[in-house]
């Protein structure tokens, strides 16, 4: 028998692959000579770097970056050959800030950008690249000039950082590009549709959570406007209605506009990177899951993205997930086959996340000797 393993990570508890790795004890209790093959995968947000450097072989870089508010600090990434995998938050993210210290017209994204720049000098030619969880509202301003672009009002002075400034933005001067952005793939995982401008766009809807009053949110909003009337001017670039342009302060618009970047669903960019599909030819079953599965898991979380390939290939796949809430049923339709807890018994949630690992075993050993039963049933 041969089983692909590809969960999320549990979070708070086990990263993906150690999820695969419990899941797969289960399975050998059960089933001691099957062929169980690890996929660590993740969704495009948190501990996407660790399940694509742990499905790619990869390692993790350390770097001294500009924090949000200017100051220097280290962010992590991934590293697997010549594929980077970014998290924004770790360069610019909201939690780097205290709360009575959060000011969208201020913060910047140039860590991120910071983050980019060293990916190039390791020789990198794929950028992935998770924006969630930002701190910024500069449209990506910020990362563009740790690049080489420069931001300059009417008499050619160069704009002070973060959001606040882009009002006065007359020119954007690209003499001192990094060259090597034209030759280098970014794909930005974004599950998200809201545009850069307006009421639905990055201002209104993501400022104030980012420390924005009434009046900065409409001062933003009208920055980030005079940004996308300036890139159209300057660069030739309409960016500013493409779905997701407004993630992360702009940093979608920013990250297209600047880069060239292509916006995608995050657990598709994972799945592709990983190359879940080549697993697939002769498997007989696809275990999947994740830390808590209801009504949201649908919108592009693994569990149902993972289903959905499996399901070309005609595979039956299983979920063990950590808590079933409201809706979970729902993903049957979208290809999962069942659906099994790890938690056996009533127990509080402290003591649920303490014992994870051995309930993601006991759950997994479940699961397979009701698949041996079925089995026995057909004979």
């Amino acid at each position: 028998m041969k089983i692909v393993i590809a969960p999320d990570s549990f979070k708070g508890t086990n990263t993906s692959l150690a999820v695969a790795s419990h899941i797969e004890e289960g399975i050998l209790r059960v089933y001691p000579d099957a062929q169980c093959i690890k996929v660590p995968v993740a969704d495009g947000g948190e501990g996407t770097v660790d399940s694509v450097i742990d499905a790619l072989g990869g390692k993790k870089e350390t770097v001294k970056v500009c924090g949000p508010l200017g100051k220097k600090r280290n962010a992590t990434y991934g590293l697997a050959g010549e594929t980077a995998v970014i998290e924004m938050a770790e360069a610019s993210g909201l939690p780097l800030i205290p709360d009575d210290k959060r000011n969208p017209m201020l913060a910047t994204s140039r860590g991120t950008g910071d983050l980019i720049l060293d990916a190039l000098d390791k020789g990198c030619r794929k950028i992935i690249m998770g924006i969630g969880g930002s701190a910024t509202n500069d449209g990506g301003t910020g990362l563009a000039r740790a690049l080489g672009y420069r931001f300059l009002d009417a008499d050619g002075t160069e704009l002070l950082e973060g959001g606040g400034s882009l009002d006065n933005l007359a020119s954007i001067d690209v003499s001192a590009v990094d060259k090597r952005l034209k030759d280098v793939e970014i794909m930005v995982a974004c599950d998200v549709t809201n545009p850069l401008l307006g009421e639905e766009g990055a201002s209104f809807v993501y400022g104030p959570q980012k420390g924005a009053d009434p009046s900065m949110v409409r001062h933003l909003d009208k920055a980030l406007e005079r940004l996308a009337d300036i890139a159209e001017n300057c660069l030739g670039i309409e960016a500013r209605n493409i779905p997701g342009s407004g993630a992360a302060g702009g940093l979608g618009f920013g990250l297209i506009a600047f880069c060239g970047a292509d916006l995608k669903s995050g657990i598709d960019i994972v799945l592709d990177t990983v190359k879940l599909d080549s697993y697939f030819g002769d498997a007989d079953l696809v275990i999947t899951g994740e830390g808590r599965m209801d009504s949201q898991s649908v919108n592009g979380k693994v569990p149902v993205g993972v289903a959905g390939r499996a399901k070309k290939h005609g595979l039956p796949v299983l979920a063990i997930v950590g808590d079933m809430g409201p809706g979970a049923m729902d993903v049957l339709p979208y290809g999962v086959d069942s659906i099994m807890s790890t938690v056996n018994r009533a127990m509080p949630l402290n003591e649920a996340l303490d014992k994870s690992s051995p309930l993601m075993v006991e759950a997994a050993e479940r699961a397979m000797r009701m698949i041996a039963m079925g089995m026995s049933l057909n004979k």
